[in-house]
């Protein structure tokens, strides 16, 4: 389990931006979409930056049940600064809930994986990346794959 901590932490220093704008979220979204499509998964993509929804795409499969998924990763993710995905296997870990770690509801805050955090280097955190659809392991694999080409593409 600290391996797999470990490497999430990680993930989170090697992904990271030199920039991000409305544009980047547009060409990051719709690379997303694009892999959704052709492979037929039922998920919510959404980009935020500042608290400023920058895209927003749902698959057929999904209802309003995965934006609401979404709202709570991202609230984790804003609260933390870390993935969703690490909270919550950094809870786990710990053998403890959201509520007895840190006294936040779990209606509000969900330690599931699926989103990540938009890191600029040289700047910090400034926004997420949330899929939510698959079960989590495969939503946060899904965000770091996807940021992992685009920003292969972009060097």
């Amino acid at each position: 389990m600290e391996e797999l901590l470990k490497n999430l932490l990680e993930e989170e220093q090697e992904l990271q931006f030199a920039y991000f704008n409305e544009n980047t979220a547009w060409r990051l979204g719709s690379q997303m979409v694009e892999e959704a499509m052709r492979d037929n998964l039922p998920i919510t993509i959404d980009i935020t930056r500042g608290g400023h929804q920058l895209f927003h795409y749902s698959m057929p499969g999904t209802s309003a049940d995965n934006d609401e998924w979404v709202k709570r990763k991202v609230r984790l993710v804003n609260r933390f600064g870390h993935s969703s995905f690490y909270m919550g296997q950094a809870l786990k870990h710990k053998g403890k809930t959201i509520e007895q770690s840190y006294l936040i509801s779990e209606s509000e805050f969900a330690a599931h994986g699926g989103c990540f955090p938009i890191i600029v280097k040289g700047t910090g955190m400034v926004g997420t990346i949330t899929v939510s659809g698959l079960p989590q392991e495969e939503d946060h694999k899904l965000v770091v794959e996807s940021i992992r080409e685009f920003i292969a593409k972009e060097k």
